[in-house]
């Protein structure tokens, strides 16, 4: 699916487990009487997931960083505009990371960094040894990881975004990304960007200066610009310039500098289907989707 010689796929977990959660009827629960819709929907992805890519190098990274990023203490609305996950999903999403291991999967969290950050810094490590990144996510922040022969993959909506696709998708280049969202501001993470200036126009501007710090170097010019408003556009931006780059530090995946990743830590282990079997048995997963694990994985 890519250039290199070795591929390694990460999986935002979270956004499959809460699609997963919205889609599955929360009237299947386990022996105990608990929900297992987000795990049996997730279960179903993994499964589809393994039976199609045949991966030898998989991440599956979690959120636990849901108040408790950095990003929170630089700017404390961050993401306040979403609602905390009910108990019954924070105990799912432990269903789920017990069976990523059962399935000899390499899983990832942090509660301080973000399930991006961790993408990103194992994406970051692991370019260093030759291989290539298939990101499995909606999430559009993702796009600024992408490099040549990497891609991203919404697997849900079956969308593949190469590195020569993202400017078509977002209208900007992949490393704008995060600048671009800086500038229009991202209502998904409550991030407000700078005001009246949206996605269009921080297009053009990107298009025209590249970066947002080229921008800023060069601010006199945007006057001269031919799009609309200029003029008035020169002067948002001068004004809230403190908003932007705040809005920058937070659109930005960020570096963890403690986390050392190899090969041998992303590369799938072997495990028997006795083991599997045991596990879901334990998680209330049935026997169509235990079957369909145990072939996926042996």
């Amino acid at each position: 699916m890519t250039d290199k010689q070795r591929c390694v796929y990460l999986i935002d977990a979270s956004i499959y487990i809460f699609r997963a959660w919205f889609s599955v009827p929360d009237t299947l629960t386990n022996a105990d009487g608990n929900p297992i819709n987000a795990l049996h929907g997730f279960a179903g992805f993994l499964g589809g997931f393994l039976d199609e890519a045949k991966p030898e190098h998989v991440a599956v990274v979690f959120d636990e960083s849901l108040t408790t990023s950095f990003r929170n203490e630089i700017f404390p609305d961050y993401k306040a505009n979403r609602e905390l996950p009910p108990a019954d999903l924070k105990q799912q999403f432990h269903y789920c990371r017990t069976l990523v291991k059962a399935l000899g999967l390499a899983d990832f969290s942090s509660n301080y960094y973000e399930a991006d950050d961790l993408i990103g810094t194992i994406a970051m490590r692991l370019r260093t040894q030759d291989f290539s990144m298939v990101i499995l996510s909606a999430d559009k922040d993702l796009a600024q990881l992408i490099e040549e022969g990497d891609m991203l993959w919404d697997y849900s909506r079956k969308r593949r975004h190469r590195y020569a696709d993202i400017p078509q998708w977002l209208g900007v280049q992949a490393h704008q990304v995060a600048d671009w969202l800086a500038l229009a501001g991202d209502s998904v993470d409550n991030i407000p960007g700078v005001p009246g200036i949206g996605s269009k126009t921080a297009t053009a501007l990107l298009t025209q200066f590249d970066s947002l710090e080229n921008l800023y170097n060069r601010l006199e010019e945007v006057a001269g610009l031919k799009i609309r408003g200029a003029a008035r556009v020169q002067g948002l931006l001068r004004e809230h310039e403190g908003s932007a780059r705040l809005a920058r530090q937070l659109t930005g995946v960020a570096i963890d500098p403690d986390m050392r990743v190899e090969a041998k830590d992303v590369k799938r282990r072997s495990v028997s289907s006795a083991d599997i079997m045991a596990v879901c048995d334990e998680l209330g997963l049935g026997r169509m989707t235990q079957a369909r694990l145990v072939r996926v994985v042996g």
